[in-house]
């Protein structure tokens, strides 16, 4: 981002908080007297994981611009309440508090890093603030009070996996973060694999502050793997893609990944280090629909310098549009008026296609797409239409059991 439009997310935080869709808001006026029902967002807009928090908060700006246009939420004008979380865990616990505690918000849109979800899910459990996640992720958390809309395992890697391995090869090297989306992750690619006739040579993780992957390298080297699948995760892991084709390993093993681009990989590496790397995911802006070329229109007229716009982002526009459509069918913000409502088989149809809540796992039943890179861009192959959470659909029935709250590990 351009230092003006960082430095102005930085000094929102002098305040502690900053609603940030102000040029969204249609004035008082324009309702009455009714006051603003008030949305939470708690998404990273410095440190690592900025480049993919900014578009997510961007996306809500628009999207509560647009219901208030159109004459707000049950009579009453939307504000965005909104803190940055500096891709640090203790924020996200902080703020959290705030949100549910000072400001009383009717919801909150948030999260980015699985670590960052379980970081504050048992605040908003505790305290009754109805919350959406809006990530893709591992899969397995099973909670009334929580909406998950992005894609999990399920969706997308046992797409990306058998497609890469019929492409390059059965022998695989996994490399992942060392926290629970990458442990996780790491275990799901290797179901596929061996689901697909393939072995698993080796599977490294990395804490999300390393930058020195050159031990790591010099291992894939003599492992001679047909293919690299990576779920490394932040703007430190990025170096990996620079290190990989400096030790002239681009061209010789080809990398997929379940996280590359979510920071905009594409666009800020070089094309001879980005090129042919292969991703599945539940959206990528490159889709030609008319609803995903509106959306990104609609962003980038709003904020010419967005990063890329990824599922991450999109995921967060269908989810508000998701709650909007429970509060609508609700007739009401009340928490579980809400969820009694989203759970009736709510959809919308969004960038990324139709997105369906699935009432026995609260999770999104939504498109899937695969893509490679190509000239810095990412070049769509394959569509995957309403592709369901079965991963955690094999643990987690809210039907039978609307009391559970946790996260399982799913048995792989």
């Amino acid at each position: 981002m351009p230092t003006s439009r960082r430095s102005f997310l930085k000094t929102t935080l002098s305040a502690s908080v900053a609603a940030i869709a102000a040029p969204a808001l249609i004035s008082r006026s324009a309702f009455g007297a009714e006051a603003p029902i008030l949305v939470g967002s708690l998404h990273d807009q410095s440190g690592p994981i900025a480049a993919s928090g900014v578009p997510m908060v961007d996306s809500l700006n628009v999207a509560i611009e647009e219901v208030n246009a159109s004459g707000g939420l049950l009579g009453r004008p939307l504000k965005l309440v909104h803190y940055d979380t500096q891709s640090n865990i203790q924020m996200y616990s902080q703020y959290a508090q705030a949100l549910a505690l000072k400001d009383k918000v009717a919801v909150v849109h948030g999260g980015i890093t699985s670590a960052s979800r379980e970081a504050v899910r048992p605040t908003f459990d505790r305290f009754k603030i109805l919350y959406f996640y809006n990530t893709l992720y591992e899969g397995g958390v099973c909670d009334r009070n929580t909406f998950c809309t992005g894609t999990t395992p399920a969706q997308t890697v046992e797409k990306l996996v058998p497609y890469a391995m019929k492409k390059w090869g059965k022998k695989a090297y996994i490399i992942a973060a060392d926290y629970n989306y990458g442990q996780i992750t790491a275990k799901w690619m290797t179901k596929y694999v061996k689901d697909n006739g393939g072995e698993v040579l080796s599977i490294d993780f990395f804490p999300l502050d390393v930058t020195n992957f050159g031990p790591t390298i010099s291992k894939i080297q003599a492992a001679k793997p047909d293919i690299v699948l990576s779920a490394l995760v932040g703007g430190n892991h990025t170096s990996f893609y620079r290190q990989w084709t400096s030790s002239g390993m681009k061209g010789q093993i080809p990398i997929a990944s379940t996280t590359f681009g979510l920071v905009n990989e594409p666009t800020t590496l070089d094309a001879t280090e980005s090129e042919g790397v292969l991703g599945a995911y539940g959206y990528f802006e490159e889709l030609t629909t008319s609803a995903s070329t509106s959306y990104v229109k609609k962003l980038k007229d709003k904020y010419a310098d967005i990063p890329y716009i990824s599922e991450l982002a999109a995921a967060t526009y269908e989810g508000f549009y998701l709650w909007v459509a429970g509060v609508k069918a609700a007739g009401s913000i009340d928490r579980m008026k809400v969820i009694a409502a989203l759970e009736s088989g709510v959809s919308f149809d969004g960038p990324s296609g139709k997105v369906v809540l699935d009432h026995a796992t609260h999770h999104a039943v939504r498109n899937a797409y695969l893509a490679d890179v190509k000239a810095k861009k990412w070049s769509v192959l394959e569509t995957y239409e309403q592709q369901k959470p079965l991963d955690t659909a094999g643990v987690c029935d809210l039907i039978k059991t609307p009391t559970d709250n946790q996260q399982y590990i799913i048995k792989i």
